[in-house]
């Protein structure tokens, strides 16, 4: 197995490893501010949401496919982790560093707020016979978290306006790259979900 198989077969495991390797990094900081304990709190929140979506019990990429109507190999499934792991890293180390940079913290609250609503609408997207998705449970979570940073920072008034302008934005272009990555992998162009979508939902109205 070359490295690059072995990346892509294992790119939830090395995800994994890497997060519960630089959460012992603050152990050694002493006190941590208030947004870097939110960050602290995502990164857990977000392995458990990839291991809930992925594997146990799994099956959100098969949901997508099945949206677009094409059958995803495990190798797919395996190496749709890798953007997925890359842009949960950086939204959370990015505002642990700079945690004096409110933007930053805006834009992984929307995050969160954003997964919540794509599981829960997915619910009726997919015409799930129970009220759930995979991953539905963790995503929850997170936008329960979002909700209560994003409150944080506006009881305490903190950053301006353009941090909760620009920080929505910055992190829907984020997402739309992470989408347009994956669609990518299982071989459907990014322009055609909407498409996609939309027949689903139109098939939802009929059952």
């Amino acid at each position: 197995m070359t490295l690059w198989k072995f990346i892509k077969h294992y790119a939830l495991e090395i995800y994994t490893v890497i997060v519960m390797t630089l959460l012992t990094v603050p152990a050694f900081m002493g006190e941590l501010s208030a947004i870097q304990k939110f960050m602290v709190v995502y990164s857990v929140l977000f392995v458990l949401h990839e291991w809930e979506e992925g594997m146990y019990p799994g099956g959100f990429v098969n949901m997508i496919a099945s949206l677009v109507q094409i059958e995803v190999n495990d190798e797919i499934k395996r190496a749709s982790r890798i953007p997925a792991g890359i842009l949960l890293l950086l939204i959370t180390v990015v505002p642990f560093v700079f945690d004096s940079t409110i933007l930053f913290a805006v834009a992984v609250a929307t995050f969160g707020i954003i997964e919540g609503v794509v599981h829960i609408v997915g619910i009726r997207l997919f015409q799930c016979k129970t009220p759930y998705t995979p991953g539905m449970a963790t995503a929850i979570l997170e936008a329960t978290e979002s909700v209560v940073l994003i409150a944080y920072l506006a009881c305490n008034h903190l950053g301006a306006w353009y941090d909760y302008v620009f920080g929505p934005l910055l992190m829907i272009v984020c997402f739309g790259m992470l989408q347009k990555t994956m669609t990518l992998l299982v071989g459907i162009r990014y322009s055609d979900m909407p498409k996609y979508v939309k027949a689903q939902w139109k098939r939802g109205n009929r059952a």
